[in-house]
Formats: structure tokens, sequence, C-alpha cells
């Protein structure tokens, strides 16, 4: 498989997303996702010490084992942990971090990244406690998620104040074909700065799979059957895009799932597509799905076709 850089550090154009482990999945199915995308020869694996309170972080070392020093491993702190705080606050980083590693079994983390900005703590003191985290060896990488384009220029000037100090390689936001906001500003600054970015939610939580059809009954068992929240994406402008992407794929060769990931590796910035996966069937499809070399007029034509799609929600 492709791999593009993240810093020093070299990962396949598709990632594993481990915000199921140990939730949604249970310890096989775990295992069996982690074994499957290694046979596919993907080595990114992206999990949080908050994705099920600490149980993902825990799966993926304890499956990893022996083969830890054939991947890259990306982990966040930040978000609330029971019994263990929150926030990006130096003490509560160096405490949060110690804790990542004894869950994960291991002595460093690839790429290490802050969940959310704090606003009660300067970016200065979060990026001075990750710069000594990276000097002591633990730590060969960092990375920022859910930043905003002036929040990254913050982070920018605090390290160029600082020659020689750790600074972020990488952000993480929400992309896809169906959620564009990353390019209202943050593609552009990440280009400026030569970061890379990362999307997380790649599928729109199934949307681009082409599960869920305009005039369809929602497929059971399910995250859209099971929980509202989901089930809020399932509006006319979306279904109405999807159906055109469908369309567009399909008359290409290639299913709506090849586009999603297709469409966003198309952009040089992007270095690595996070998807999770549910099952070794999905995490085959999800590592045989960014082969799709997109033209610029196959580009041009998709914005067409998205543009059209809201249009049609609108006038129906």
């Amino acid at each position: 498989m492709e791999q593009r850089k993240i810093g020093s550090l070299s990962v396949t154009v598709v990632g594993i997303g481990c915000n199921n482990f140990g939730a949604r999945i249970d310890e096989k199915r775990t295992e069996e996702v982690v074994d499957a995308a290694l046979a596919a020869g993907i080595n990114f694996f992206d999990t949080a010490d908050a994705y099920g309170e600490g149980k993902s972080e825990e799966l993926l070392g304890r499956f990893l084992g022996s083969r830890r020093s054939q991947v890259i491993v990306a982990t966040k702190f930040g978000l609330e942990m029971a019994g263990q705080g929150s926030g990006a606050r130096p003490e509560y980083i160096r405490k949060a971090f110690d804790a990542s590693l004894q869950r994960l079994k291991t002595d460093y983390i690839d790429l290490y990244q802050l969940h959310k900005p704090d606003p009660d703590v300067p970016i200065g003191e979060t990026l001075g406690a990750l710069n000594e985290l990276v000097q002591a060896g633990k730590v060969r990488e960092i990375g920022c998620s859910n930043f905003s384009a002036q929040q990254l220029r913050e982070a920018a000037a605090v390290s160029a104040a600082r020659p020689g100090s750790a600074r972020f390689v990488s952000v993480q936001n929400e992309y896809s074909l169906l959620h564009r906001s990353p390019e209202e500003g943050v593609l552009a600054e990440s280009v400026r700065q030569h970061l890379v970015f990362l999307p997380f939610f790649p599928l729109m939580s199934g949307l681009l799979t082409g599960k869920y059809r305009k005039g369809q009954p929602i497929p059971q068992d399910t995250r859209v059957a099971k929980f509202e929240r989901y089930r809020k994406l399932l509006t006319e402008e979306n279904l109405d895009k999807v159906e055109a992407l469908i369309g567009f794929a399909e008359s290409h060769g290639h299913t709506v799932l090849e586009l999603a990931f297709s469409w966003l590796l198309a952009h040089e910035v992007v270095a690595s597509v996070i998807a999770g996966a549910s099952s070794a069937r999905q995490v085959a499809d999800n590592a045989s799905a960014a082969t799709w070399k997109l033209t610029t007029d196959d580009l041009h034509e998709i914005d067409a076709l998205l543009r059209t799609g809201a249009e049609a929600a609108i006038k129906g």
C-alpha cells in the first residue's frame, strides 16, 4: 500500500480508526480488525485515551503485542477521562501520557495529539510539555485535532519563537465529500505550514458506503438505525448528494466507498484516511478503496454533482 509522511513517520494512506474498539465491537471483533489490518498492509492505527474510556488503547496494545514495532500508533489526550482528568496543562499531559503508555503496553508513542483545543491553557504551555516528551525520546511526533486555522497559526507562532523545539506536524479534523468545512481555511493553513491533514469520519458515519439510499429503509443493526444523532445525517440534501456520487462512481466502474477514499487522497495535504471498521471484511474493503486516481476533471465534475444534489434537495 502507498505510504505518505507525517513528519518523520511513514504511514499507509489508509489507517484504522480505533474508536470502535471495546465499545461498539467486543474484544474478539477488535482482535479480528487488528489482525486484518496488518494482513492488508495497513500500518497506521489512530486511537485516543477517551475511546471506550481507555479500553481502545488497552485492546490495541494487547492485540498488537510483539508486532508493536511494525506499526505507527497515534493516540490523543485532552478529553475527560474518569478518575484521570482532562485538558492540556503540562502536569495533566504527563499524567495522561503515562496512563496511555501503560494501556498501550509500549514505551513510546509515534504521534501524540491534543484531542481538542483547551481555551484555559496557553498553547505555549502545552507545546512545552509535549516538547519535553519528544526530547526524552518518548514521543516521535506531535499533532493536534479539531483546531481552527487561527488556532493553527497561534501554535505555529509559538513554535517559530522556539527554534529546535517540537512543533505540530499534523491536524486531524472531520472531512469528507459531505463535510467540507476544512476547505474554509484549515486545509490552506495546513499547506502553508507544511502540516499534513488527517481526515476523520471520511465515510460520514456510513453514508458514503452506499448503505443508505434515498427511498429505501434504513438497514437494521446499524448506528443510523440505533441512534438519533446519526439518523439526523439522513437529510434530503445528503441523500441527494449520495445518489449523485453513487452514479458518478458506478459510471467509472467504481463504488462510492472507493470514491470517498480516493477523493480525500487526491488532496496532497492528506496523509492517511482514518476509517473505523467493525469486521475483517470492512478492513479489506477500506484497504482496497484507495487506488482510484482521480483527475482534475473528475474533481470538477464531482463538485458540480454535489452542487446539483444540494439544489435538488432545496427545490424538493
